[in-house]
Formats: C-alpha cells, structure tokens, sequence
C-alpha cells in the first residue's frame, strides 16, 4: 500500500481538533467562572496569526504540539504588594471553580472520543480474510512452508475468522512469551493452515518478538479480496464506543507495563507528533480498501490518549495543576508561594519538552529504519 503525500495533510485537522476541542474546554468553563481569558491558542509560539476580540487574543502559532488558554493568576499570581488578587483572575476563584477549569479540558477529549468510537462502530469496519498474499523473503513464514494463497484455520490452538485474529493471537503469544522471558527472539506458534488445493497443513512458526523492518512478526500479508464488511446497528453503537474506552485504556495500561518491566522499548510505545502524522497517514491511506473505521477509532484513541496525558500528575499538565490543587485544600487553603508553584510548572514544562524531543528523535528513526 503506497501513502501518498496528501495522506499526511490529514493529521493537521485531527490535530487542530484535539487542541481546539480540550481548549475550548478550558475557555468555556474559565468563562462561566468568572475568569479574564487573555488568549486562546492553538499551537505554541511563534505566532503565525492572531486576533483580537474582546478581551481576549485567538492565535494560532507556528509548533502545532499543542494549545493554551492563558489566563491570568495561573501560577498563583497575585496583582500587588499587599497580596490582594484580581477578583478576575484564575487564583481568586474558589478550588472548586479551579477545579472545574482544569478538568473541562480532558474532559471534552473524553467525551470527543466516545463520539469517534461511537462513529466507527456505527460505520463499521472491513475484516479481512484468513488468506495470505504474500511472505516476505527470509521470514518465519517462508522458513515455516507458508505460501501465498494457505489460509489460516488456528493460531496457537485458536480458531480465525479474520486476518486480525491471527495477528492479535500472534502479539499475544509474543507478549507472554517476552514476559517470560524479555530476552527472547523468537516463539514457536502452532499454526494450521488450508493450501489453495485444500489440503490440511500443521506448522510451527518461529514468530519474531521484534518483527523485522516493514513486517510483522511472522513476515505475512493478507489478502484483500472479498473482505468482509461488519457494521454494528446505530443503537448498539454508543454502547460499542463506551466498550472502546476501556479496550484503549487497557492496552496503554499494558504498554505502560510493558515499557516499565524493559519488555517495550520507549520508542515502540510512546509516539510524539511525527509518529501520529505517519499513523494518521496510513490509515488514512488504507480508507480506499478498508473503510473509515480505523482513522475514526485512530481520531477517538488519540482524543483518549490526550486526555490520559493531561491527566497525569506532571507539574505544567492539567493533572499537576489538580494535585497542586488538592494538596491546598488538604492544607486548609494554604497555597504554595507563585515562585514555587511558577517554578515547579517550568521544570515541568522544560521536562515535557526535553521529552518531546527524544520521542520526536525515535519516531524520525523510525520513518528510516521501519516500526
């Protein structure tokens, strides 16, 4: 499958989408508290355009790793000597109203996510067939006796239906495998296949833990005649997306655990900017065969994931700010000083951006070298 250049303009909407709808969060709710909003922006500077109504500046910068609504007291400020606030700005409002501020912002990601997942599952998606196209020269397939045309019947003693249930049965076997023992390099899975002349065969391939550039861990591709359209009815949907949140939740959880026991490498389980636009654009790329499915879950997964981040308990995210929150009403109201709370969001902040960068770095390595 070729990806086409205009396949990667699409992650610019689905970007501006994601910043713009968690934003836009931020800004209603800090308008119904009562809070001055000096600019709402999408991006970080540079600033490419901008324009002001109100009292409030709409921009949009020229690094499109993000978004802000700033808004004044953010850090605690105070507006003079004797320590009094501006009543407009964020630190004079209750921690309730702050509260509220900060949490709009992942939780209009939440909410976007089930109206994607909800979409995807009410346009249904394409399944292809147990069938294989092609085997990559050198790989366990070729090294098993598996030939274009063998359609598999059982993967690791599961019965398929589909060609993804013979890849989610391959990650799995690798995934348990790999916990047993991280070092591993390959693991035997029984397969059973039928040949084009409609005998049985039964074959052990020695799968891949880290497939080979451009393959997967066996080095098979499908076949993608007469594919198989499955669509759930509309009021099932909703109820099918909701499903899709804890689906995506437990598998970053997993990934997380993965990455922490040494088993994935950082640079297969987290993607930055440059590894979402190349998704983006294959999936993208794939809607001619394979429908709209994927890059509406991909949409609902990437609002999911953002607001997954935000969540966490990083000075300068959403979820730092929470805590410093939480730990002054714990305090009875004591609030740390605007220098410590200023600093700490600036280490913070300096920390994500030296963390972008590495990612950025592994995902560019990975355009080359192949995921």
């Amino acid at each position: 499958m070729s990806i086409a250049w205009y396949d990667y303009l699409v992650a610019i909407p689905v970007f501006a989408l994601l910043v713009l709808v968690h934003e836009f969060g931020h800004f209603i709710t800090a308008k119904w508290a009562g809070i001055r909003v000096d600019e709402f922006a999408i991006g970080f500077p540079p600033r490419l355009l901008s324009f002001t109504r109100g009292e409030t500046t709409y921009s949009i910068n020229a690094l499109p790793i993000g978004g802000y609504v700033r808004m004044p007291g953010e850090n605690g400020e105070t507006t003079n000597e004797a320590g009094v606030y501006d009543p407009r700005a964020f630190a004079s409002k209750s921690a309730g109203k702050r509260l509220i501020v900060l949490l709009a912002g992942v939780t209009m990601n939440f909410l976007l996510a089930i109206v994607f997942f909800t979409a995807a599952e009410a346009v249904g998606q394409v399944q292809l067939r147990p069938a294989i196209d092609s085997v990559a020269a050198g790989s366990p397939a070729q090294a098993a006796g598996l030939i274009k045309g063998d359609t598999f019947l059982s993967v690791d003693g599961h019965a398929v239906k589909y060609f993804s249930d013979v890849q989610n049965l391959t990650g799995e076997a690798v995934a348990h495998e790999l916990k047993v023992d991280p070092n591993a390099t390959t693991v035997a899975i029984p397969v059973v296949v039928r040949d084009p002349d409609g005998a049985v065969r039964d074959l052990t391939i020695e799968a891949r833990t880290k497939p080979g550039p451009g393959q997967g861990s066996m080095g098979v591709e499908a076949d993608q005649t007469n594919p198989y359209h499955l669509s759930a009815p509309l009021w099932q949907a909703p109820a099918l997306g909701v499903q899709d949140i804890g689906k995506v939740i437990s598998a970053t959880v997993t990934g997380i655990q993965q990455i922490v026991a040494g088993i994935l490498p950082l640079s297969k389980g987290v993607q930055g900017p440059v590894g979402i636009v190349s998704d983006t654009a294959l999936v993208t790329a794939a809607i001619p065969f394979a429908g709209w499915y994927y890059l509406l879950f991909l949409v609902g997964a990437l609002n999911l994931s953002l607001a997954i981040m935000n969540l966490l308990p990083i000075p300068a995210l959403d979820g730092g700010r929470v805590l410093l929150v939480l730990i002054e009403v714990l305090r009875r109201g004591k609030r740390l000083s605007p220098e410590r709370e200023g600093l700490v969001n600036l280490i913070g902040m300096a920390a994500l951006l030296l963390l972008v960068v590495v990612i950025t770095f592994n995902d560019i390595s990975a355009l080359f070298v192949g995921r």
